[in-house]
């Protein structure tokens, strides 16, 4: 079994055949999608998906991308959405250094609240982390929380030690497979195997047999087996590893059908 940690199925590049990317997922292996809110807006569109398709689970959060237009009540809906609704986790927050223009303060408002919440709820946290190490982690360390993920990491070998140190795991997905990223590939084979969960941010970050194509679940066997030989092992065993990986981050999943 895989377990997708992260796939934005709500997004509106697959409302023309989202059955179909899901039966597409779960033909290649992928028995659990975990699927990030982003902002108030897409709350009940992620609720209503994971009741739909029964190998999904939600995360509900306000991302750093998108707080130009959140208001500070809706704080309070999250809070009230995360009572009502079985969350596995916050997400997706954090903050983005890449992203022209931006207002660091909100982003950063918006973090540290969001925080107190996975605090309050005991809940981990699914955390973008673009270009923003440095400043999530100063975070993590002032208010700590129930680990969780670190999205789509690309940091270096020392911050990724020092998420790990904090008890959380790193997502690696599509771009792993592209041969030009050195860096990360050279992570993906050294960092220790606990540490490393798979997710593929469909639909965006497709890997690199799809050129600048959609990115779907189902993709998520073959990054899989990316990994492997990244690290000259057999994939059943990144398959094993990376979904015990997932549910030590996200222990929620374990609850299965219940969430639903």
């Amino acid at each position: 079994m895989l377990i997708d940690t992260h796939c934005h199925l709500d997004a509106a590049e697959f409302d023309a055949d989202r059955v179909g990317v899901a039966a597409r997922a779960s033909a290649a292996g992928v028995t659990t999608i975990v699927v990030p809110a982003v902002e108030r807006a897409n709350f009940g569109a992620v609720a209503s998906i994971c009741r739909e398709f029964p190998q999904c689970r939600p995360a509900y959060g306000i991302h750093p991308m998108y707080v130009d237009r959140a208001h500070e009540e809706d704080l309070e809906t999250l809070r009230e959405t995360l009572s009502r609704e079985p969350a596995v986790a916050i997400g997706e927050i954090g903050l983005d250094g890449f992203v022209e223009p931006r207002d660091e303060k909100s982003q950063s408002w918006w973090y540290a609240a969001q925080l107190q919440l996975a605090r309050e709820f005991e809940l981990p946290v699914l955390l973008h982390v673009r270009r923003a190490v440095d400043g999530i982690l100063k975070e993590l360390r002032r208010i700590r929380v129930p680990g969780g993920i670190a999205h789509a990491f690309n940091g270096s070998r020392q911050q990724a030690d020092e998420f790990i140190k904090l008890g959380f795991k790193l997502g690696f997905g599509g771009a792993m497979t592209h041969p030009r990223a050195t860096r990360l590939r050279e992570l993906a084979a050294t960092l220790p195997l606990e540490s490393i969960v798979l997710e593929t941010d469909a639909p965006d970050i497709p890997p690199e047999w799809l050129q600048k194509g959609r990115n779907e679940p189902g993709e998520l066997a073959r990054i899989a087996m990316v990994l492997a030989e990244l690290r000259q092992s057999h994939v059943d065993i990144m398959v094993t590893a990376t979904t015990a990986n997932a549910f030590a981050a996200l222990p929620r999943l374990k609850m299965g059908a219940s969430l639903h």
